[in-house]
């Protein structure tokens, strides 16, 4: 028997853009691929909203 829930799971869907920034973990901010800190960048934060990264599950283990 399957579970109920595996008749509506859907695998997440690709993004068709890269990310313009990586998490750094020396300063445990989402940085631009020039060195500056994404969250001060205004354009890409109208752009995209908001800038996220796994950072907190790597620090934290009760999120």
């Amino acid at each position: 028997m399957q579970p109920f829930a595996l008749n509506y799971a859907r695998p997440a869907a690709e993004r068709e853009t890269a990310t313009p920034y990586v998490y750094d973990a020396g300063l445990q901010l989402n940085v631009l691929l020039d060195g500056r800190i994404a969250a001060f960048d205004h354009a890409l934060l109208r752009e995209l909203g908001t800038t996220t990264s796994t950072a907190g599950s790597k620090t934290h283990f009760d999120d």
